[in-house]
């Protein structure tokens, strides 16, 4: 089944690792539940998502699935085919999942928007100021990255916006963005250029929500 058509058959799940599959015209076929299903164990291991099955081929992780697509899908294509461009590339993917992710998005959007709006349990303020210095400094080393670019990596897009985008959107949320931005107008200028994306209109929090609720 080709990518796109698979898009329109199944449901995702609201979460940044997937909105960034969607945004690359692929998702996961199943809901988080709080204990994974055999079926979910079958396809992720480890009972995570996103995953994606295509035409009999399985694959988790969401780098190596948004590599994969962007290898089987027509031009444009999200990988710069400079070297340099594309390790440029490669360690803002990381600085995603290592540092953004890790210790910062997990602890603070987290708390301020996963715990009240879906546990219904008040945010932990004592793990938020925790997690605020490393947050202070992924956001300086990514606009320190970003610089005067359009996009990440130079004037167009590539996974990398793509990986960083559903993230960054989702702290926006928080009130935390705020003073993490003050001095670091070139990130929201960027998350205005990426929201103005049709494939970012097409994947807000709300519009993903109700696409997993339908399923």
């Amino acid at each position: 089944m080709p990518l796109n058509d698979y898009l329109a058959e199944h449901p995702p799940h609201p979460n940044p690792y997937s909105a960034t599959d969607i945004i690359t015209l692929l998702h996961e076929n199943h809901w988080l539940t709080t204990t994974p299903t055999p079926e979910h164990l079958a396809c992720h291991p480890f009972g995570r998502v996103p995953y994606l099955e295509h035409g009999g081929f399985m694959l988790y992780e969401t780098a190596a699935i948004v590599r994969y697509v962007d290898r089987v899908l027509p031009e444009p294509k999200l990988t710069p085919a400079n070297p340099q461009a594309a390790a440029r590339m490669d360690q803002l993917m990381n600085v995603n999942d290592w540092y953004l992710f890790q210790g910062v998005s997990n602890v603070i959007a987290f708390q301020r928007i996963i715990r009240p709006r879906l546990m219904g349990l008040d945010s932990d303020e004592d793990a938020i100021a925790a997690a605020m210095p490393k947050a202070q400094v992924v956001f300086g080393e990514l606009s320190r990255l970003l610089g005067d670019n359009t996009f990440f990596v130079g004037e167009s897009i590539t996974l990398a916006d793509v990986l960083l985008a559903p993230q960054l959107d989702f702290f926006a949320a928080t009130p935390e963005w705020e003073p993490l931005t003050a001095n670091s107008p070139n990130i929201r200028q960027w998350r205005d250029r990426m929201n103005a994306r049709p494939s970012m209109r097409a994947t807000t929090w709300e519009r993903v929500a109700a696409m997993a609720k339908a399923a």
